[in-house]
């Protein structure tokens, strides 16, 4: 993989002996991918950047200036949405297990919201009997559920969402306006998508207010870039589906997507140098002065978070076609405080910088205080 030379040149411009682990993301890149969506044929339709992905207020800003809306999951996300200017129906809050003190708070921020349960849609209608509301449907009993990285979304080992038992049981549907599902991620399978969108649609017969269909996100994106979503394809298949559905409503139902870490994840790098060597009869161990508290993909998925390294040296990406197996480590005493167990680098000499490619979502937002290392700087370009 070759570093563009913009991320490259700056790179070069911050680059010392030893400095500070950051981000660095291509904006160019995030309005791309905005763009991608936004250009789905089907007029009527809503995009929300979901926010679990990066919560940074300049990566809001990026997709918020693309026409974007936002999806969040907490109250403060959704505070944090709102300082960027995200106001009423622009906002999706789709969470679970809500008190009645968040239900309120929520509800007061004239939000979208999805529920998750029966016991959920009960209180809602006791607090606001004249507020429509969408219900999280899981439709895991109608397909073969997906199992991903991140776990499972659909079926009986999810925890999440009405079961279709529990959607046949509700009495009064006047006020539930929408449907929401969210498949999984990381997905490549468009057939899958499709074929769990149909089932909702079955489903969505039996709503006569309905006013939208919520599908959620979990686009695939390739840990080392050598598939891309065909978006191409998704964009014919679900534009179908959705005249298909207006039609037999008799109106327009609104398309609501939702995707995450599509948006930004091949926009961002994590950037650190080299500051520790051990050379080991079997593989070779390279310290970083930064730890996975602080990039912490790596240390939350370790089976499965493979992100593409660039070693540069000089300030010249270092190509070779001589690799050994490598351990990147971080600079904790934590045992976890992996990067990667399986790195192929060419010789590694201290004073290195080391990127992480694939950095720009799930990441940085992730940063946690265990360990004691800071959160580190962002920077756009």
């Amino acid at each position: 993989m070759i570093l563009e030379k913009n991320i490259l040149n700056y790179i070069n411009s911050k680059a010392t002996y030893e400095f500070d682990p950051y981000y660095i993301y291509d904006s160019q890149k995030i309005k791309d991918k905005c763009r991608m969506f936004q250009n789905i044929a089907y007029e009527n339709k809503s995009i929300h950047f979901a926010s679990m992905a990066n919560i940074n207020p300049q990566f809001l800003e990026i997709v918020k200036a693309e026409k974007m809306n936002i999806f969040v999951n907490s109250l403060l996300h959704l505070e944090a949405v709102y300082k960027v200017g995200f106001r009423d129906r622009e906002i999706i809050f789709t969470s679970s297990a809500l008190s009645e003190k968040m239900m309120k708070r929520i509800e007061s921020y004239g939000a979208q919201v999805n529920l998750d349960s029966p016991n959920q849609l009960k209180l809602w209608s006791k607090l606001f009997p004249d507020k429509s509301v969408g219900i999280r449907c899981n439709i895991g009993d109608k397909v073969t559920p997906y199992s991903t990285h991140a776990g499972v979304f659909l079926g009986k080992d999810s925890r999440l969402g009405f079961t279709t038992d529990e959607i046949e049981q509700i009495a009064d549907r006047s006020n539930i306006k929408g449907l929401h599902l969210y498949v999984g991620t990381d997905i490549f399978d468009i057939n899958y998508f499709i074929n769990c969108y149909q089932e909702l649609i079955k489903i969505a017969v039996d709503f006569p207010n309905l006013e939208y269909l919520n599908l959620g996100g979990g686009f695939g994106i390739s840990e080392k870039g050598e598939k891309q979503f065909d978006f191409s394809e998704y964009n014919i298949l679900v534009t179908k589906l959705m005249n298909e559905v207006s039609s037999q409503k008799g109106r327009s139902i609104k398309l609501i997507l939702e995707p995450g870490r599509i948006i930004g994840g091949d926009a961002g790098y994590f950037v650190c140098n080299v500051t520790d060597i051990k050379n080991r009869p079997h593989k070779r161990l390279v310290g970083v002065n930064a730890s996975t508290v602080q990039f912490s993909r790596p240390l939350l998925y370790p089976d499965t978070a493979n992100h593409p390294v660039i070693i540069i040296r000089d300030g010249v990406q270092l190509i070779s076609n001589e690799t050994h197996a490598t351990t990147i480590y971080g600079c904790s005493t934590y045992s976890r405080d992996i990067f990667s167990n399986k790195a192929a680098l060419p010789d590694v000499k201290m004073g290195d910088i080391i990127v992480f490619v694939n950095a720009g979502s799930y990441a940085a937002s992730s940063h946690m205080l265990f360990l004691g290392f800071p959160k580190p700087n962002e920077y756009f370009i």
